[in-house]
């Protein structure tokens, strides 16, 4: 009986010990981009996912980022543990996932949601590991559209010759803009906005969330328009170094990002009522083929040359194909 005691208070001892290891959570830092810093909507989205991650065991001490590159820098430095960063300079930790941002590939919102929903099934969890680094969670920023000085731009040929902003870190937007004849400009993320307000640019690409927030209907003033065809369907995505996150962790984490993934949404439409209706430039049906039949070129020629994942690029066309089966490439 004695022995039988002994075993017993063995087994409670070792069970205590499991369960205080358990409730001691790991610290992290998390690097969040947010242009607006503390205080901006990034950053308070990114809190609930804070009181959310002490459930799963991390404690993560969050750190307001208004430079992406230096989160980007400081996630290869380890001064970052995890960067939440634009899924366009996410590209270069991981190419499947910096594919979701690839020109075209994402028509609408609803074919964003389908693509998310499968990236966070624990099936997809394999290619969202690149070597060292793994995609912790991914989020919708919006539409990316043209957002031009002189509302008569409103065709590929009209942009010949005209000014156009593009991301230093993406080759792939230089490359685009070259071909329809238009002179690319190099910016970044913190300077691409102040060029169009001062009309140092003719032309820029960004998300309706950028209206208010950057201030662009200073550009847009006073003969400006919004092109109402969307380029391509931007996100923002959660990377971390793989050895500081345990795999459950990172699955709960791209699960949270999915599970609040209508909440974003209703943010982003909310952004997007800010855009008064008169900068919208309507184009013509044929014009919006055109277009389309640009970018799927444009895909593979970029597929190609290195810089798109066939992989992503196919599990998106089964996408668009599920949605739109009538689309000329699906038939």
């Amino acid at each position: 009986m004695i022995r039988s005691l002994r075993v017993v208070l063995a087994l409670c001892a070792t069970l205590t010990v499991s369960l205080a290891q358990a409730a001691d959570p790991i610290e992290r830092r998390i690097c969040v981009f947010d242009l607006a810093g503390n205080v901006g909507p990034v950053m308070t989205a990114m809190k609930d996912w804070q009181t959310a991650a002490l459930q799963w065991g991390l404690k993560a001490k969050l750190v307001a980022y208004t430079n992406e590159a230096i989160a980007a820098e400081d996630l290869k430095a380890g001064v970052c543990d995890a960067s939440l960063i634009t899924g366009l300079r996410g590209r270069q930790f991981n190419q499947y996932s910096g594919t979701i941002d690839s020109i075209g590939s994402l028509p609408t919102m609803d074919h964003m949601k389908v693509l998310l929903q499968v990236l966070s099934d624990p099936r997809s969890a394999q290619p969202m590991t690149s070597g060292d680094y793994e995609v912790l969670g991914v989020a919708p920023a919006g539409a990316a559209y043209i957002f031009v000085n002189d509302r008569k731009i409103n065709s590929l040929a009209k942009a010949a010759g005209k000014k156009v902003a593009v991301l230093e870190f993406d080759e792939t937007q230089a490359i685009m803009v070259a071909q329809v004849g238009a002179t690319p400009v190099s910016s970044d993320i913190t300077n691409f906005s102040t060029k169009f307000n001062n009309g140092v640019v003719d032309v820029i690409a960004a998300p309706l969330i950028a209206y208010e927030i950057l201030e662009l209907y200073k550009g847009l003033s006073p003969d400006g328009g919004i092109i109402d065809y969307p380029l391509m369907q931007l996100s923002i995505q959660l990377i971390g170094t793989k050895a500081r996150f345990p795999e459950e962790i990172a699955q709960k984490s791209r699960e949270y990002f999915y599970n609040t993934l209508d909440r974003v949404i209703e943010q982003l439409d909310r952004e997007a009522e800010a855009v008064n209706e008169k900068w919208w430039v309507q184009i013509p049906d044929a014009d919006k083929q055109e277009y389309e039949v640009m970018m799927q070129e444009a895909r593979v020629q970029l597929q190609q040359q290195g810089f798109y994942n066939a992989d992503m690029l196919n599990l998106q066309k089964r996408i668009r194909c599920k949605l739109e089966p009538s689309r000329a490439e699906c038939t």
